[in-house]
């Protein structure tokens, strides 16, 4: 394969931000939003993580899994930076759109890199590795618990129902809260900067950066002794 030809067939998805069927869930179930976001991201993109490390194993015959996931792990890390400026939303449902992009972001990362060691990212186990390296769990058995329930709630018809009848603001704050500890960083910090012209890319850019590299870190730690 030529060199111009490389960069083909090593770029990765575009699109950063969750479905709405996911944004839905987690609205109507904010307290177990990291949950459903960790289930949704091994269904929806485990196979796309999966094909990314078939492709490029076939490309690079002899890639060792360190270098394959630090592939993975700039390429995220770059999407990640500049997930804070992809919204125009200011305010607190910005601020919830941007650490909800950022923890979409992240969670393809984990599981890229789970690919690149030679894991199936499709498995169910990778959403409890999510929960655990984003730290919103501090023990599997936590975080198989946990998932559990949501995915029990996600199944119940009358989960979906009530959400117009509770308060906007305070559906918000707790999805923002909830999916703020998964990606690292905090809503409220975020909706601040919102409020600055400016700052918002720049702040975001930094947050994210520093956020993204930390779980990259603990990622191919976790996966390589895996």
């Amino acid at each position: 394969m030529s060199e111009a030809a490389t960069p083909v067939r090593e770029q990765l998805p575009e699109t950063i931000a969750p479905p709405g069927t996911l944004w839905s869930h987690m609205k109507s179930d904010p307290q177990y939003a990291p949950e459903h976001l960790a289930l949704d991201a091994v269904r929806r993109l485990g196979p796309e993580a999966a094909q990314w490390a078939e492709r490029m194993r076939l490309d690079h015959p002899g890639i060792a899994p360190h270098a394959l996931a630090e592939r993975a792990v700039r390429r995220f890390t770059t999407l990640a930076r500049i997930s804070g400026a992809v919204s125009g939303a200011t305010g607190l449902p910005g601020a919830v759109l941007d650490v909800g992009v950022l923890a979409w972001t992240q969670s393809r990362m984990v599981l890229h890199v789970a690919a690149a060691y030679g894991h199936d990212p499709a498995a169910a186990e990778r959403a409890t590795d999510l929960l655990v390296l984003q730290r919103v769990h501090k023990a599997a058995e936590g975080a198989r618990t946990a998932l559990g329930v949501a995915a029990g709630r996600e199944r119940a018809s009358r989960l979906f129902t009530d959400v117009a009848d509770r308060p906007l603001t305070g559906v918000m704050l707790k999805l923002g809260f909830r999916l703020g500890q998964m990606a690292g960083v905090h809503a409220a910090r975020r909706m601040f900067a919102k409020m600055l012209p400016g700052a918002s890319v720049v702040l975001g850019t930094w947050v994210n950066s520093a956020a993204t590299k930390d779980l990259a870190t603990r990622s191919k730690a976790h996966f390589a002794a895996a």
